[in-house]
């Protein structure tokens, strides 16, 4: 399985994400520090944030095999600057977190947007706390071919979450 680092935003869902594909139990912490699990690294949301920190996440960074940056569904804040992706040498893909809580399509958009402006392909759009939309990802990480029919993130051919109307 392919190593990956999340970088985001605080309260994203990015351990929340890293606790349900280990399928442990869903508790809410607050990320302090960098966290080496033994397929992901956990990143402060204040990495993402305080730009002073972005050399933390790069140089951590040289840990991962890609990039995962995350972007909170239903939220018009985001700290991930266009063409974000040209900082690291490595793939850099996206999910769009929280997906459960989209009020309709727009939202889902809005994500994958800021996502695809950082530079982030493929866009991957997942739900923890419900559990859906994790198995594309699950088999890009793994590098096994995909089983859901998902194809590269293009304008309008991701799969919706479960329980979202298109």
């Amino acid at each position: 399985m392919k190593r990956a680092i999340l970088m985001g935003m605080s309260g994203c869902g990015k351990t929340t994400l890293i606790q349900r594909l280990h399928r442990d139990a869903l508790t809410y912490h607050k990320t302090q520090a960098v966290e080496h699990h033994l397929d992901f690294i956990d990143t402060p949301g204040e990495y993402m944030e305080i730009r002073h920190y972005y050399r933390a996440l790069i140089v951590t960074a040289a840990d991962a095999d890609v990039i995962a940056l995350v972007q909170e569904c239903g939220t018009d804040r985001t700290w991930l600057p266009p063409a974000f992706a040209t900082t690291f040498a490595k793939p850099v893909i996206g999910i769009v977190s929280k997906a459960d809580l989209a009020t309709g399509p727009a939202d889902l958009d809005f994500a994958r947007d800021i996502l695809r402006r950082a530079g982030a392909q493929p866009v991957f759009t997942v739900s923890a706390l419900a559990a859906t939309g994790l198995e594309p990802l699950i088999d890009y990480l793994a590098g096994e071919p995909d089983r859901s029919g998902w194809a590269p993130a293009t304008l309008g051919n991701e799969p919706a979450a479960q329980g979202v109307a298109p």
